[in-house]
């Protein structure tokens, strides 16, 4: 199987219309990889990740220092599609493929596998690779000094309180997002909000609906009582509460290729689904 073969029609079909420097190329199937071909284009559509992902490559290219791992093999993939000559065509993902199953037993066999868990697992292990890069660096450039270190040469741990922030690759400058759980006691007023960060959100997709409409009826208001009702600790007893969320995201939108939107198994002609859905209304 071959997704996107007919690339010569796909250019004769769009003409002028045909994104400047855009390439569209499919990715051959290595025996029921489809939901890995399917992350693979919607992580290659979505901009931002991709032009980070490929200033990645380069910059750590012209140092020599590139070591095989997912993240870049994953660039090295996209480096391909984007430097093709031609406008569409297909490429076979194997080198990154086989690095999937050799981190990974879950993705050795030739079942089908989850697309959303296949994608939550790749941008994790991206972040990882990140990571651990940037602590490397960290101690080539700024090893500890006498005072921080022990009798056996191990470092001094923090004093209590003190710690570093966690780092913010650019892996979550490009999902991640702070999702706020409010609450609100209906006697006090008191209120309540707790903060979480997410890379990924499950939505209620209903027909005939939008993805905008979905996305309010996440952070719509709900009212808790009965069974439901929380104990307020201002009040020492359990009343009903406004109970609603916040969404709060880095970037200013949320990419929504219809590759990924396919693997809801839902047909686009019963959900609206715009390409870009802005973020500040939320």
């Amino acid at each position: 199987m071959v997704m996107g073969a007919s690339g010569s029609k796909l250019e004769k079909a769009l003409g002028d219309q045909f994104p400047e420097g855009e390439r569209y190329f499919g990715l051959e199937n290595f025996g029921n990889t489809c939901y890995c071909n399917s992350v693979l284009q919607a992580l290659y559509f979505c901009i931002p990740f991709r032009e980070q992902l490929l200033e990645y490559y380069a910059n750590n290219k012209k140092q020599g220092d590139l070591e095989e791992n997912l993240l870049t093999c994953l660039a090295d993939l996209f480096t391909q599609i984007s430097s093709q000559k031609k406008k569409t065509g297909v490429i076979a993902p194997k080198r990154f493929v086989q690095r999937v199953k050799k981190e990974n037993e879950l993705f050795r066999g030739y079942m089908h596998q989850d697309a959303h868990e296949f994608l939550i697992f790749l941008l994790n292990e991206l972040v990882d690779i990140l990571e651990r890069e940037s602590k490397a660096a960290e101690g080539s450039l700024d090893p500890p000094t006498p005072s921080e270190m022990l009798n056996n040469g191990q470092v001094r741990p923090q004093a209590n309180g003190v710690h570093k922030e966690a780092l913010v690759t650019w892996v979550h400058k490009s999902f991640q997002g702070i999702l706020t759980n409010e609450t609100r006691c209906l006697r006090c007023e008191t209120v309540t909000a707790r903060e979480e960060t997410f890379f990924d959100l499950s939505l209620d997709i209903e027909q005939n609906s939008s993805i905008t409409s979905c996305l309010k009826n996440f952070s719509s208001t709900e009212t808790l009582n009965a069974e439901d009702k929380f104990f307020c600790d201002k009040c020492c007893r359990s009343f009903s509460y406004i109970f609603v969320c916040y969404l709060l995201v880095v970037l200013s939108s949320i990419f929504f290729p219809w590759l990924a939107f396919k693997l809801l198994m839902i047909p686009m002609s019963l959900v609206g689904m715009p390409w870009i859905v802005i973020m500040f209304d939320w």
